[in-house]
């Protein structure tokens, strides 16, 4: 009221603890509850099949449970932290970088980026893991990338997403048709495969090198590369499509498995399998001498801080030094930041006791529905042929409903349903892909049991692609192809990875890789 003068102090609030639960409450458990229905069932659904089909107990459940609550709370609290913390730079970037930096700076700040997400995405550190599982005597490469080079391997990975996000940048600017760039990039990813078949331990890296195309798709990667190139676009006048989104996660998936085919090729010509071997079988000696153990939750710590801190750093660079641009609401970014690194600290060490130990798990006690494998006494425990039905029935439903149960796959579900005006509908296109998955991890299985490689599935697979590519519209190819990065999230990649090696491990394969591969090709 008029004359009336203000206070000099405000009164404090106060707040009982049950106030704060009933503030925080709604906020926390809808974060929660949507990791849940993303790790649960897929939990579940291995528990009932090694119980009832397998009749095997769950070794180390008490770890493994909770390895599992710290996959989800690891997830909560990464993804609220990329949205808080990350994405605001990303877009900040997409806004403000072309209209005050030239365009070569631009696309070198969008290849740097797309380095700095890659070694953030959660299901990268799947990869390192598996390293453990491969015998250096049945397959050296292949061992060698995932052990001596694993750093450059993701390293390798990351630069195959940056080439991709410069390659998106440069098309949402010009226009170009993602027919031609799919053409132009599968000629020397086939080539290379075709090369690689030709030396029969090389040829034991090429479910890897597939493989690595899967895990670059994630939550991290997409969004921050998409704000970047859609913005870029945006300001250029050349962002008004409304498919003009779509294609650089196409491109973010494909040139990964370039770099790590060439990175194969060229360890196979400074070094011979007998030399890999003998360092293998020496470094081994030492780590037994010196009692060192690699899985201390210390490696996890420091792989949490570096997988976000440097990209965090490289983003306050760009925004304070190249940009000149004022960070607005730095303690929201702050916070989003530790929260990305609790999380990421938190699911690595989820993953390495929860997440991977139950999927190596089933996977290693799969194949006794049909052979005889040392884990399992009185096995096979079913006929041959209802034995392999059941293993190919377990590989087709952990696709389906690991792909249905995808948040990223129900976003874009609805935003094709969107774009389209309901003549696309998001319940089919869900289905359509799940179903692809599912099949696809039937075939990755398949390839597994009978030990052969798998460029006799991917070469016809995507040569199929490319003529059905050829015959159908730009917005349709744009949503195929994009639609077999976003199945392959970060509870997806480890959980299948480690199910894939955990088979091949029990059924004495080279290698269980290839599954993910598997798992892009069949959506599109």
């Amino acid at each position: 009221a008029e004359g009336n003068e203000l206070p000099h102090k405000a009164n404090k609030i106060s707040l009982r603890p049950i106030d704060v639960y009933r503030l925080i409450q709604p906020y926390i458990s809808v974060r929660f509850f949507e990791q849940v229905r993303a790790v649960v069932p897929l939990a579940i659904y291995l528990v009932i099949f090694q119980l009832f089909i397998l009749q095997q107990q769950i070794s180390d459940s008490l770890i493994i449970s909770g390895g599992l609550v710290a996959v989800i709370l690891g997830l909560m609290f990464f993804m609220e932290g990329l949205k808080v913390g990350l994405m605001p730079f990303g877009e900040a970037l997409g806004t403000t970088l072309p209209a005050k930096a030239h365009l070569n700076v631009v696309l070198i700040i969008a290849f740097i980026l797309g380095i700095g997400v890659t070694f953030a995405e959660p299901a990268i550190g799947a990869l390192k893991a598996a390293g453990q599982i491969v015998q250096v005597d049945s397959a050296p490469y292949l061992y060698a990338l995932l052990n001596d080079w694993a750093e450059v391997l993701v390293l390798g990975v990351g630069i195959g997403v940056g080439a991709a996000a410069v390659l998106g940048t440069l098309r949402f600017l010009y226009g170009w048709s993602l027919k031609l760039l799919i053409y132009l990039t599968l000629i020397p990813t086939i080539g290379l495969t075709a090369y690689i078949l030709t030396d029969s331990e090389l040829s034991k890296t090429l479910g890897l090198a597939w493989d690595c195309g899967a895990v670059t798709t994630g939550p991290v990667t997409v969004p921050l590369v998409l704000s970047l190139g859609i913005g870029i676009a945006a300001s250029a006048g050349k962002g008004q499509s409304s498919l003009s989104g779509f294609g650089i996660v196409t491109l973010a998936s494909l040139f990964p498995i370039i770099s790590v085919q060439l990175l194969a090729i060229y360890v196979s010509l400074i070094s011979s399998p007998e030399e890999i071997i003998a360092t293998a079988e020496k470094a081994t000696v030492i780590a037994t001498e010196t009692n060192w153990n690699s899985q201390t939750p210390w490696v996890e710590i420091i792989g949490g801080l570096r997988a976000i801190v440097p990209l965090v750093l490289f983003l306050f660079f760009v925004m304070h030094f190249v940009l000149k641009e004022k960070i607005q609401q730095p303690g929201n970014i702050t916070y989003g930041i530790i929260l990305a690194v609790l999380g990421m600290i938190i699911f690595n060490l989820g993953l390495t006791y929860g997440l991977a130990k139950l999927g190596g798990q089933s996977g290693g006690l799969v194949p006794a529905s049909f052979t005889d494998i040392a884990a399992v006494e009185n096995d096979p425990l079913y006929g041959a042929v209802l034995g392999m039905s059941i293993a190919f029935l377990f590989a087709w439903l952990l696709g389906f409903g690991a792909t249905l149960a995808e948040p990223a796959l129900n976003a874009l579900g609805l935003t094709v349903e969107n774009l389209t005006n309901g003549a696309f509908q998001k319940k089919v296109l869900m289905y359509a892909v799940s179903l692809g998955v599912g099949f696809g991890l039937t075939l990755g299985v398949l390839k597994i049991v009978f030990d052969f490689s798998i460029a006799w599935f991917l070469i016809p697979g995507y040569l199929l692609a490319i003529v059905l590519t050829r015959f159908s519209s730009e917005e349709f190819v744009n949503i195929a192809w994009d639609s077999a990065g976003v199945t392959t999230g970060p509870v997806t990649v480890p959980l299948v990875l480690a199910m894939g090696l955990g088979f091949g491990n029990a059924m004495n394969a080279v290698e269980g890789f290839g599954i993910l591969s598997m798992a892009s090709i069949c959506p599109i």
